[in-house]
């Protein structure tokens, strides 16, 4: 089937997923009644249910989906690496730090803390993975490793403050592992501008992930700037990441995966593949979220827990298609 066919047939099963999933959680509401609220008919609590609980969720993981998803894509373009991905190198890592810090350490400040911190935690890792790799000319292999050692470091110090300070740990740990729930308007409203101007201008930047994946002695000769090419490339990797996962958590695998299930689809022309990502990744967490409200009503389980339900098998699967190649 051709890219253009696939993306239709992914917009359809994300716009499929949302539906169902509104009716998904401790009060089930039938497709019947969720397509009345919709075209205006009279749905009575069902529609304040749907209106300020579960649609907020619903734009929750179709965004942090997009964003994970043209993250993963990006760092894979650019390191040239099928299994890099925001957690594998140290991203969502740094997030978490910052992020565990603050609600183990630092418990009583304003909420909007916690997001903030999580960002700036991204964004250290990332400049401390830079300036390693920089001396190395920033080569693939590098950024791959560099981000890998960071983030261990980063999972040690998480660990380290989990085991330091038991008592506060149980709302680090359900941050960590990733989740909806509780997710209202203002979230959306936080994140919906990250998405909205970052996911387009990957789009418009693909032209350069494709010829970074020619390798840097091709994308020269042809005269493109590498450097400075995947550092803005990065930048941007790590702005759409460090965003979702600021707002939901430390979600993990959806920026791996999602890469590798639209290049099966749509090729490795980025044209296609970053939107195709965005829109795998969209699917991906509408089901990890779907499933955490509806399998064990009501009593919740963190999406975080289904996306590495997910992830992990096709992380071994990747690595022994890698090792067999």
């Amino acid at each position: 089937m051709k890219p253009v066919k696939w993306m239709i047939v992914l917009i359809c099963l994300v716009l499929i997923g949302a539906f169902l999933s509104i009716g998904v959680g401790a009060v089930f509401i039938s497709p019947e009644l969720i397509f009345q609220f919709f075209i205006g008919g009279e749905a009575g609590n069902n529609g304040f249910i749907i209106m300020n609980f579960r649609l907020p969720r619903i734009l929750m993981a179709i965004l942090v989906g997009a964003g994970l998803g043209v993250s993963g894509a990006i760092l894979q373009g650019i390191i040239r690496n099928p299994l890099a991905s925001p957690d594998v190198i140290g991203i969502t890592k740094g997030a978490g730090l910052a992020a565990a810090t603050v609600i183990i350490l630092y418990p009583g400040l304003p909420v909007y803390a916690l997001p903030v911190a999580s960002f700036l935690g991204a964004g250290i890792v990332t400049a401390g993975l830079y300036l390693f790799a920089y001396r190395q000319g920033v080569k693939p292999a590098t950024l791959a490793l560099v981000g890998i050692a960071l983030g261990a470091i980063c999972q040690a110090g998480i660990q380290f403050l989990t085991v330091k300070f038991p008592v506060e740990t149980n709302a680090a740990l359900v941050w960590l592992t990733g989740s909806l729930w509780g997710k209202d308007w203002s979230d959306v409203w936080l994140l919906l501008p990250w998405i909205v101007i970052f996911v387009p201008l990957t789009i418009i930047l693909a032209p350069k992930l494709n010829v970074l994946s020619l390798g840097d002695d091709v994308a020269e000769g042809l005269g493109e700037p590498v450097r400075k090419a995947r550092l803005l490339l990065l930048i941007v990797a790590v702005l759409l990441a460090g965003a979702s996962v600021a707002v939901v958590g430390t979600l993990g695998f959806v920026g791996l995966v999602a890469p590798h299930i639209a290049r099966q689809l749509v090729g490795n022309r980025h044209g296609y593949l970053l939107p195709a990502s965005a829109l795998v990744g969209m699917i991906l967490l509408l089901i990890a979220d779907g499933l955490g409200r509806g399998l064990f009503p009501p009593t919740e389980v963190p999406a975080g827990i289904f996306t590495a339900v997910i992830g992990a098998p096709y992380f071994l699967y990747l690595l022994r298609k890698l090792q067999t190649a």
